[in-house]
């Protein structure tokens, strides 16, 4: 079973930056698409980056142009840098790999 790890949320102030992870355990990682999500209060889960086997990638209008998603074949991780960050992007922040996710990681933006 796959298990995916995420870290690097936190508080940071509208404008600023931050960079996410999420590590995956096993060796299918290379092979399969990777997701990032987001869960703000009383809103449903939403797909905010993916990024393909092959590096391509997808952004929701919401965020394109601000978040960028790469991948590190060799370290099985995801990345996910958020930059010109606005109070409405506060969220619980999730990977996603098939039917796995991870545990969440918190990112606030306040204004």
């Amino acid at each position: 079973q796959v298990q995916l790890v995420e870290s690097g949320g936190g508080l940071v102030q509208a404008g600023g930056s931050l960079r996410l992870s999420c590590l995956a355990s096993g060796s299918i990682f290379s092979i399969n698409a990777m997701g990032w999500y987001r869960q703000a209060p009383g809103k449903q889960r939403e797909l905010v980056a993916q990024i393909t086997s092959g590096g391509i990638t997808t952004y929701p209008d919401s965020v394109k142009g601000r978040f960028t998603i790469s991948r590190d074949n060799a370290k099985n991780t995801v990345y996910l840098q958020m930059n010109s960050l606005k109070p409405e992007d506060t969220a619980v922040y999730y990977c996603n790999m098939r039917a796995s996710w991870g545990q969440g990681t918190q990112v606030t933006v306040s204004s």
